[in-house]
């Protein structure tokens, strides 16, 4: 999830950027590049998350002086991940189904997840890859990528109402689905 720093922090490393200290910008990337791929890889870009997230950067930073002073980076630069994975989907198609299974296993999950065992995680992942996009976007942004509402919102552009609905009706699908396991309510 990256590092912990204060929104304060991030504000006054912000202000360095814009001052015209572009150096400042990497303390950005390296505490937040962790969790932009992680969202790319769960909303999609399997293989690509890398390049995802690179351009999602590099739009992050050309797109500076549209950012709202006093609001979060974070939500924010995983809303420009969200839109370049879109991209990404829609320029390849729906392969990127099979490559994502394969780049969850190779040390993105955190140690955390990584302690649940293989065949329940793989079986879970596999209920939330089966949900239509707008479900699995709403489960990818809160469970995995642990967001709140709000951010939620924020990164699929959606309203708070709409976030707290599809969510409510994802885990209704999810508990179909996998009726012996606990899917948190």
């Amino acid at each position: 999830m990256g590092g912990v720093i204060s929104a304060g922090d991030e504000a006054a490393v912000l202000a360095r950027v814009r001052g015209g200290e572009t150096a400042a910008y990497g303390e950005l990337v390296v505490l937040h590049a962790p969790v932009a791929k992680r969202a790319a890889v769960f909303l999609g870009a399997g293989a690509d998350a890398d390049d995802v997230v690179q351009e999602s950067f590099v739009k992050a930073y050309r797109a500076l002086d549209t950012f709202r002073e006093g609001a979060a980076f974070r939500p924010w630069l995983l809303r420009i991940v969200a839109n370049e994975t879109r991209n990404v989907l829609r320029s390849r198609g729906r392969r990127a189904r099979r490559e994502e299974s394969a780049v969850l296993h190779d040390a993105v999950l955190d140690p955390a997840d990584q302690a649940l065992s293989n065949e329940r995680r793989a079986e879970l992942l596999a209920a939330v890859q089966a949900l239509p996009d707008q479900y699995r976007l709403v489960v990818t942004c809160r469970y995995l990528l642990e967001l709140d509402e709000q951010e939620t919102a924020t990164v699929l552009g959606w309203p708070r109402g709409t976030v707290k609905s599809r969510l409510h009706r994802a885990l209704g699908r999810l508990r179909a689905q996998l009726p012996d396991k606990e899917v948190q309510r």
